[in-house]
Parts: structure tokens; C-alpha cells; sequence
């Protein structure tokens, strides 16, 4: 984790008493129907992104429906902080909410690594009908001990592979430097291709690609695009190897002390952004992708069937290593839900 030092003293922030006491914010004599309600929501990705227009409709329905009760303040762009310091920062409830990668909270609970299995889901849509399963919702509410309660899962898109050279096949992968999230499976997964993986926060990936620091990396068009990524990254793969997504996250303590008509209200407005955002999701990616396609700054190179059996081959070990960490149950639910038929 970075190196934010947070004062494990509960704090004010925005106005707002985190810890439930608002009398040492003063006010504590305050009508609760007056009361103004702070809900600081940074995140790292670029306003345009899946993540950052869905955090953007969330402000925007929320002040509407409660005008001077709630106030809601997004930092897009790593402008506040990164991932892994809101990760400290919400549980001492320095800020409200958080939307991180699921990556990032396999310190946490292992069983969240299950989103980083390589192959494991073949589109967004598989990745919605487990995420809507019993074993998917049974994850929001796997950390709340640690004090974050999961709202939403927010979907990015599926991974693709970057790389100063061509990655046709795995062996092509051997030897180069891999920016990953500080994930367990993507180290392994990694490693099982030959690479190097390196971790390193969001916001530092453009200047290692340009300098060399790292090589290779992977994420979804929409981020490639938006962080200019193909700007310095000559090779890009069309795997979908891998998903991204992001668990909507709250401070346990504050969401429970809210009053209940604003903690219901913005649950209901949390669900229906949700679907909006997720259901976007798709066509921002494909558009990122024709718009990268179009910069003819870097060249998009598309798999054969034989070539992507040759990656989820080399990477089969990765689900064996990690099977018993997560749970066989979940992995197999996951499954069910990637390979069901959809209508009659």
C-alpha cells in the first residue's frame, strides 16, 4: 500500500463527523434534516471513462434529489489521490466513497482475486450475470469488518494486452516488463507468459511506457485511450484476456449514520447509475478502440482462435494456484454464469 499516513484519530471532513459523533465537528446540535452531507468520491480514472461519467451522473442525480443535503465531490484523474491511499483513507473515513479496482482489495479478501482470473470471463455481459449471481452479491458484503461496504460493482472493460513488440503468441512475452496492479494473480499471470511484472500505480503508467520502465502492459481501450497510452505503445493485442472492474465502496460507519431517508435515496440512485453506466460500458470501449484505430499512432492486432487457446493454455496453472484461495464454489458459479445461454 502507499505511503499516506493517516491519523488513525477519527476525522472531519467536508463538514461531516465520520465517526458518527457530530459534536466534535460542532454542530452536533444541528437539525439531521438540515444538515449538509459531504461525500468526497476520488477516483483515477479520466472523466470520459466508463468509471468517470458514472461518478459523474452519481453526483449529479444525488444533489438533485437532495439539494442542500447532499453534496457530492468527485476528483477524477488522481487529482485528490491515488487508489491504494482512498483505500486507507476510506476505512479511517478521510473521504466517503471510493469506486477501486477489484484488483486492488485481494489484501483484503482473497476471494475478490476471482475478477483477475485470466480468460475466466469471455464478455461484459458474463461478467454481469455472476456479479448479479448469489456468490457475486455475496461479495459486496465481504469487507465490511474492515469497514468498507460494498455498494455496486462498476464495470471498465475487458483487458488487452500493450507491448513494444508483438504478443502473438505467449513465448512472444518472454523477458519483457510488465506494469500490472498489485494483484497476487496478475503477478502469476504474468510470470506464467515469461514477463516481468512490475507494479506501479495508474497514474505513472504513460511516463514508464515512454521511458522504458516497463515494456508491456494491459488494460481496456477506454483507459488506453483516454490516458493516451497508444500515444507510446507501438503493439496492442485484441485478447479480452481479462476483465476491469470496480467495487463502489463506502465507509461503513458514515453510510449507517446517514439518515435513512438519504441513505435509501442514494442506494436507489447508486442501483439505477449502475445500470446506466454498466450498460455503456461496452460501446465506450469499442468507440475508444476505432478512435486509437484511427490515431495511426500504434498498430491493433487482432488473435486467431489458435493464437488466444495458446494464451489460455500457458495461463491454465494461474487458476490451478489460486483455486483454493478463492474458493473452487465461487470459481464454478463464475463459470456457469460465463458459459450460460442467454434466451431461448
Amino acid at each position: 500500500m502507499s505511503t499516506l499516513i493517516l491519523s488513525p484519530v477519527k476525522r472531519c471532513v467536508g463538514g461531516l463527523v465520520l465517526a458518527g459523533l457530530l459534536a466534535s465537528c460542532g454542530g452536533g446540535s444541528e437539525d439531521p434534516s438540515q444538515q449538509l452531507y459531504v461525500i468526497k468520491f476520488p477516483h483515477v480514472t479520466a472523466p470520459g471513462t466508463p468509471k468517470g461519467q458514472t461518478a459523474a451522473r452519481f453526483e449529479d442525480l444525488a444533489e438533485a434529489r437532495f439539494p442542500g443535503r447532499v453534496d457530492v465531490e468527485v476528483y477524477p484523474s488522481s487529482q485528490l489521490m491515488n487508489d491504494d491511499d482512498s483505500l486507507e483513507a476510506l476505512a479511517f473515513g478521510e473521504i466517503q466513497m471510493i469506486a477501486v479496482a477489484l484488483s486492488k482489495f485481494d489484501r483484503l479478501t482473497q476471494r475478490f482475486q476471482i475478477f483477475d482470473l485470466p480468460f475466466l470471463f469471455p464478455d461484459l455481459e458474463a461478467v454481469e450475470r455472476f456479479q448479479a449471481s448469489t456468490g457475486g452479491r455475496g461479495l459486496l458484503g465481504d469487507l465490511v469488518e474492515e469497514g468498507f461496504l460494498g455498494l455496486a460493482f462498476w464495470h471498465n472493460g475487458m483487458k488487452q494486452f500493450g507491448a513494444t513488440r508483438p504478443l502473438l503468441q505467449p513465448d512472444d512475452a518472454n523477458g519483457l516488463k510488465f506494469r500490472i496492479m498489485e494483484s497476487d494473480v496478475l503477478q502469476a499471470q504474468m510470470i506464467a507468459i515469461g514477463g516481468s511484472p512490475q507494479k506501479m500505480a495508474f497514474g505513472e503508467i504513460y511516463q514508464a511506457l515512454q521511458t522504458g520502465a516497463v515494456d508491456a502492459f494491459e488494460n481496456t481501450w477506454s483507459n488506453i485511450y483516454s490516458s493516451k497510452f497508444y500515444e507510446v505503445q507501438p503493439y496492442f493485442m485484441y485478447t479480452n484476456h481479462g476483465y476491469v472492474g470496480y467495487l463502489v465502496a463506502v465507509n461503513a460507519q458514515f453510510w449507517q449514520s446517514l439518515p435513512g431517508d438519504i441513505r435509501e435515496g442514494l442506494e436507489e440512485i447508486m442501483a439505477e447509475v449502475t445500470a446506466w453506466g454498466n450498460a455503456r460500458a461496452a460501446a465506450i470501449n469499442e468507440d475508444s478502440r476505432l478512435k486509437i484505430a484511427a490515431s495511426q499512432r500504434t498498430e491493433i492486432l487482432t488473435l486467431s482462435n489458435d493464437e488466444i487457446l495458446s494464451w489460455q493454455n500457458r495461463m491454465q496453472p494461474v487458476w490451478v494456484r489460486f483455486s483454493d484461495e478463492i474458493g473452487p464454489e465461487l470459481i464454478e458459479a463464475a463459470r456457469s454464469a460465463s458459459f450460460m445461454e442467454v434466451g431461448n
